[in-house]
């Protein structure tokens, strides 16, 4: 393949060039050209060729990193099916393109030439091939998360057996996985696509009551906004302070969880402030409290005692003018960076484990056989996926 299609390429390039990633345009175009030659006329489901999919796995990642992201992982993504789905093999990937990139799409292929009894025994060793690969390089996950992301976004083209089982697959595994390395942005979405196949009945109904009442619930919140932001003028406290609406998984689990019709859940919307430093975190907590009525049982510390994916931020919730209640959570910039990054804001570059402080030592605590959830453990066994609940003896 003599030239790149700026089509399929071009949205990368782009990203690229807008987040001033340090990476070779000379190397990615040569990756793109292997992964298109190998995939040849492959087209997905949805008509496409397939290395579009390789692309945009490549896409999520850059926009995720932002200018963390490095060749390596790049290249890696647009590579990462070549091995699995192709008659190339991981010599002639180690050969192009050396060891690491090699490592990695190695860690995302899933194990071939091997004959199980049951799909479910293939499917725990799978996971376990993966996971131990994630022991050794953070960014076997991190490419992982984007292919399942971008095979969720694009899952309208499965049939609808098949496509509930990825998704219940995608509930169950990735969504913990994006939740237990603290990547809110890839969370979220992998768990509203889940909810958009698991019950589209569900799913339709909350979207369009949310849609709705949207501008209503906007003006509340513009309401509320605006004399916190005249009040962190007046004390001369710099915070950048944004409306942000809550996710439809979020809100049909309240409303499972508390037996809820929709229009029995007030915080819809919330308010997030973003402060310099940690001290401000506080000095606006009082403010609020000043301005409204706090509800003191959903008062959160999570900057004193951060969570074990390294998520920090104060959360509280007041009562409004007009007796709605709206959950403000505060938080530094760099505590918005993890929250919404986790791992992936601390990735660095030339490193084989994206880990660079105390905090994150946790996350290489997660046993080689576990996926983590908030319910408990779930374990790959060769019968399957089983749970065990917490404080239950796993043994």
């Amino acid at each position: 393949m003599d030239t790149v299609p700026t089509d399929i390429l071009g949205p990368l390039l782009q990203i690229l060039e807008r987040s001033k990633i340090p990476v070779g345009p000379d190397r990615l175009r040569r990756a793109y050209d292997f992964a298109a030659k190998a995939h040849g006329s492959q087209l997905r489901l949805t008509g496409e060729p397939y290395v579009t999919h390789c692309v945009a796995v490549a896409h999520i990642l850059a926009d995720l990193l932002g200018p963390r992201a490095d060749e390596t992982i790049l290249i890696s993504a647009l590579l990462h099916d070549v091995v699995e789905d192709t008659d190339a093999d991981l010599a002639h990937v180690q050969a192009a393109f050396g060891p690491e990139v090699a490592l990695l799409v190695d860690g995302v292929t899933k194990i071939g030439g091997l004959h199980f009894d049951r799909p479910e025994w293939e499917q725990a060793e799978n996971f376990r091939k993966m996971l131990l690969s994630m022991a050794k390089d953070l960014r076997v996950i991190l490419i992982k998360l984007a292919d399942r992301l971008h095979n969720m976004r694009t899952l309208h083209s499965l049939d609808p057996i098949r496509a509930t089982r990825i998704a219940r697959e995608t509930r169950e595994i990735y969504a913990p996985l994006a939740h237990r390395l603290g990547i809110a942005r890839i969370k979220w979405e992998l768990e509203d696509l889940c909810l958009k196949y698991l019950d589209p009945d569900a799913y339709n109904d909350l979207r369009q009551k949310v849609q709705l009442k949207r501008e209503e619930r906007e003006r509340m919140i513009e309401d509320v906004m605006r004399p916190l932001v005249e009040r962190l003028g007046e004390l001369e406290i710099k915070a950048e302070v944004i409306g942000r609406p809550k996710h439809l998984d979020s809100i049909y689990r309240k409303m499972e969880a508390q037996n809820r019709k929709f229009e029995e859940i007030f915080d819809l919307l919330g308010i997030r402030v973003i402060t310099p430093d940690k001290v401000d975190c506080y000095r606006v907590l009082g403010l609020i409290h000043d301005l409204y009525t706090p509800v003191h049982e959903r008062f959160k510390d999570y900057i004193a005692t951060p969570k074990s994916n390294m998520y920090q931020s104060l959360h509280t919730t007041v009562v409004v003018p007009g007796g709605s209640m709206v959950e403000v959570q505060i938080r530094t910039s760099e505590m918005h960076q993890t929250a919404e990054l986790g791992v992936a804001a601390h990735y660095v570059a030339q490193r084989r484990v994206a880990i660079h402080d105390e905090r994150s030592r946790g996350v290489h605590g997660i046993p080689q056989d576990f996926a983590l959830s908030g319910r408990g453990l779930r374990v790959h066994t060769p019968r399957g996926l089983e749970e065990i609940a917490a404080g239950r003896d796993a043994a």
